[in-house]
């Protein structure tokens, strides 16, 4: 069995933690009604993963274009192999869009984000009501394409470990 470098793995499952920590953490903290200091803490948070979430994604990407991956097991149907790179794009390119579209949503809002508390991303523009209200639903709607991409992503992993019986789960797991 051909498997990812550790390096690819260590990647893979830092990223998809960080994913759904932030996809959990945006859905609690826009339920708290008003402004409160942990309404405000949630924010800041999901912030600081998205910022991490884009840096890891360039990170991947780079590893990714270095690093052949392991090939699809051998008679793997042809449209599965198509399905299965079609989603891989489609993971990276949501990976880098849905953090990249909550920033430009925060900076419409005339929010700043300041990674970690220690340093502030220079905002590429000024507030906007009108960006903001654009950029809201955007990123919601990235973030649910997301969540689809990945519920898919992990349902043909555990139909290739449980119904076909082959390695590609394992491959990627440490």
């Amino acid at each position: 069995m051909q498997r990812y470098t550790k390096t690819a793995m260590l990647l893979h499952w830092l990223s998809a933690g960080l994913i759904v920590a932030a996809f959990s953490m945006g859905l609690v903290m826009v339920d708290i009604p008003g402004i409160t200091p942990t309404k405000l803490k949630y924010y800041s948070w999901h912030k600081w993963m998205g910022v991490t979430v884009l840096a890891l994604a360039a990170v991947r990407l780079l590893w990714r274009k270095a690093n052949t991956p392991p090939p699809h097991p051998p008679g793997m149907p042809a449209w599965q192999v198509k399905a299965a790179d079609a989603t891989h794009v489609l993971l990276y390119v949501l990976i880098f869009a849905v953090p990249l579209s909550g920033y430009l949503y925060t900076t419409a809002a005339n929010v700043p984000v300041v990674y970690l508390g220690l340093f502030q991303i220079p905002a590429l523009f000024e507030g906007s009501p009108e960006l903001k209200a654009l950029f809201k639903p955007v990123h919601y709607w990235l973030n649910m394409l997301l969540l689809a991409a990945v519920l898919a992503h992990v349902g043909a992993a555990l139909k290739h470990h449980f119904i076909d019986r082959d390695d590609v789960l394992k491959r990627m797991l440490p």
